[in-house]
């Protein structure tokens, strides 16, 4: 006696290669969701010492063999480096000596701003550094202005008293050739690329940023809620940066303080496939730029501080590609359906 068919093989004899697509738009999915991964899981087969700085801070120093050096006021323990002490008009800075020539590379930073200051008395930040030029002391949170290079601003405190759009502490990214002047007066908003506002003073726990770039994409991730999880703060395309820069950070204090502590600053890098042309190319001399649809004084903010205009991230495009996957699968099955009534209906006229 011959075995009865399941019902889904009663189906369009075209269903079988439907399925067999879309078993393979799942597992495409699949890979791309594993490329596209928001951030490293800190590899250490791929952390690079040479541009890390980690406890007990052993490579740093003013002797030539040293990996780090500091300036300003930063003081440096065997448990945190303080950029600032809680006191007015200070600023310190501390700066990788050697330079990275890594074209995709990942920067952890843990860090812990705290201070006797009340809500909105306290400031004013402090910024991690990729630049040209490093251990210039100057007005932008510790550092020169006019810089070249790349910026992340963590911005504790509100200059800009008619910008009541966005909460502070906030944090930025800003990309520059050397022709570009930070607006303090406007905490930044002319020149920066996007940013989000996060709370982070005075946190009881470990509070973490990383900054990616690869393939000229500039991704900022915060975990400052003790939870383990990155949240993606600025995620944009079209991003130049060259090889061979520094990175430091920085911090300043005004009228207003904060204890600006950096605990460490792990940098990785990622293993990127590169096509023969951008292998060949010179990446020294690059000149750092974005490419932008419209200029970034043109975003427009909503209420949190995240910019609408944000490109979408590997997991968006996953999920919109999953929703696209399930209506095709969904129409392929329901149409199936309706062939196979036409089938039984025609068969009931011969």
């Amino acid at each position: 006696m011959a075995r009865e068919r399941s019902p889904a093989s009663w189906l369009h004899p075209q269903t079988s290669v439907t399925r067999r697509i879309t078993l393979l738009l799942l597992l495409w999915l699949l890979h791309f969701s594993s490329v596209y991964s928001d951030i490293t899981d800190g590899n250490a087969e791929h952390l690079k010492r040479e541009h890390s700085l980690i406890k007990p801070y052993q490579g740093v120093g003013t002797s030539s063999s040293s990996q780090w050096d500091f300036s300003g006021s930063t003081l440096v323990t065997s448990q945190y480096v303080r950029l600032t002490p809680d006191e007015r008009s200070k600023q310190g800075s501390i700066w990788n000596t050697v330079p990275c020539y890594l074209k995709d590379w990942e920067m952890h930073v843990q860090f812990k701003i705290h201070g006797s200051g009340k809500k909105n008395l306290h400031g004013d930040g402090f910024a991690i550094w990729y630049t040209k030029e490093r251990l210039h002391p100057g007005p932008v949170f510790g550092n020169q202005d006019r810089f070249v290079g790349l910026a992340i601003y963590v911005d504790t405190f509100r200059n800009d008293l008619q910008g009541m759009d966005r909460s502070f502490p906030y944090i930025s990214a800003m990309v520059n050739n050397g022709s570009l002047p930070y607006d303090h007066g406007k905490d930044g908003r002319s020149t920066e690329l996007g940013g989000c506002s996060v709370e982070i003073r005075n946190k009881d726990h470990d509070t973490y940023l990383a900054i990616r770039y690869s393939k000229g994409r500039l991704t900022i991730m915060v975990d400052v809620e003790d939870r383990n999880d990155w949240k993606e703060c600025i995620d944009i395309g079209g991003v130049r940066l060259p090889t061979g820069y520094y990175f430091g950070a920085s911090a300043a204090t005004g009228d207003l303080s904060d204890n600006h502590d950096i605990i460490s600053m792990k940098m990785y890098q990622l293993m990127v496939e590169h096509t023969p042309e951008e292998d060949n190319q010179d990446w020294t001399k690059i000149e750092p730029s974005v490419s932008l649809l419209k200029s970034p004084k043109d975003n427009i903010d909503d209420p949190t501080g995240n910019f609408r205009s944000t490109p979408l991230t590997g997991w968006k495009v996953f999920l919109l590609l999953l929703c696209a996957l399930l209506g095709i699968v969904v129409c392929a099955v329901v149409g199936a359906v309706v062939f196979q009534k036409r089938q039984e209906r025609n068969k009931r006229f011969y």
